[in-house]
This record gives structure tokens, sequence and C-alpha cells, in this order.
């Protein structure tokens, strides 16, 4: 994507009413006005709250409230050149029960009240395979960490990935650390039993892996409290 086509979606993303954008000293100072009102501010009810981490074009957060239009969804990137296409297409289509939040992922824990997340989606992140890049591993325990201080306690976590190496990572921390597992799969499309949500929603990136015969993963998991 050229930088003139960046900054065009940068500066139509300010006028999106359905993008929010705060700075790092908002979050950081606590100063965020919406932590904690995402549902009454934001959505105007009181249904459950899903985020989606790194969601890209969010072609998954969008595909997600198409399908539950009784739950609220707000997909998460620091790439707003990417959900612009989401933001966008949310709007064109009239689709009110999701939005875009600009920031990075290290900081969502900033963005969002205790308890105020039901769920969380983290579809197709880098599995940051290189040792020194653990860190930035969305599954790490530092991670968790973050996400159990937003989730109510009965909160799940849904884990898709191309990544055969991310999957087995994550479920073996999860194991370690005594975590719930309340499902796991090695290949959604291929393996009964796949949850509906799992399948019937596919990113531009996910039907090319699927073209290219790699198996998707699935893990649904429960953080301890």
């Amino acid at each position: 994507m050229g930088s003139k086509n960046k900054l065009k979606r940068f500066k139509e993303n300010e006028t999106f009413s359905n993008v929010y954008q705060p700075t790092r000293d908002e979050l950081v100072n606590d100063e965020y006005k919406l932590k904690g009102r995402w549902r009454s501010s934001v959505f105007k009810n009181d249904h459950p709250l899903i985020l989606e981490l790194g969601c890209g074009k969010g072609e998954y957060s969008v595909g997600l409230a198409k399908k539950y239009p009784n739950r609220n969804f707000i997909g998460i990137d620091i790439k707003g050149a990417r959900f612009w296409r989401g933001a966008k297409t949310a709007l064109e289509d009239n689709i009110s029960n999701v939005a875009f939040l600009r920031t990075q992922i290290e900081l969502v824990d900033y963005a969002f009240a205790t308890n105020e997340v039901d769920e969380i989606w983290i579809t197709f992140p880098d599995p940051q395979i290189k040792y020194k890049r653990t860190k930035h591993r969305m599954t790490n325990l530092e991670f968790l960490e973050r996400y159990k201080k937003i989730l109510k306690p009965e909160g799940v976590i849904h884990l898709k990935t191309d990544s055969e190496f991310m999957h087995g990572y994550t479920l073996g921390l999860l194991h370690g650390a005594g975590h719930e597992v309340l499902y796991a799969n090695h290949d959604v499309y291929k393996q009964e039993g796949s949850p509906e949500e799992v399948t019937a929603i596919q990113t531009f990136y996910e039907s090319q892996y699927l073209e290219q015969n790699k198996p998707i993963t699935y893990i649904r998991f429960k953080i301890k409290h």
C-alpha cells in the first residue's frame, strides 16, 4: 500500500464514527474516558463485549458482528490503515455493534476496566518463533495477565491460528499454568465438531492458507482467576 493511500485512510478513519484512537498518554495516565464505559457510551446497550486482538482488516470482527447482533465487538490493531476496511464496511452496511480501537495490544488493559470484557479472540497472530521475540507472543504469560485484568471471571479466550507452533506453544503454556482448556482442535476444517463461529468466518489470509492446504488450528480456554 502506497504512503498516499495510507494517509488517505488515516484521514478517513478520523471521520469514522466507529473508530477510536486514544493517545498513549491518555491510556497510560488512566485518562481515557471510554474505559469502563464502552457499553454505555459507544454501543448504548448492556450486551456482552468481545474483543478481537490484532484484527488486521477487521474481517473477523465484522463477520462476528453480523452473525451475533446481540453482542458488541471491538477490533483492536495499531495499524489503522488496515482496519480502515472493516470500519468502512461496517458503516456502509449499517452494522452498529462493531467498533475499532487503534492501540497497541500491550495497552489493552489500560483501555478497558476490570471485568469489562466477556470474550477475547486472537486471530492469526504472528507466532514470533524466534526465541528473542517471545515477549511479543500474544499468548505468553505476560499477555495472559493483561487479559485476566479486563476479562470477567468466566470470560473465554479464543485462539485461531495457522501456526502449529503457536498452537502447541499455547496449549503447553496453558496446561503448565493450570488454566482451563475448554476445546482444542488441530484442523478445524477437517475434524468434526468444530464450533460454527470458527469455520463460518474466514479472513482473506485464512482463505490463502487453506489454498496452500495449511491446517487451521483453534483453542478455546479460560484463564484461572
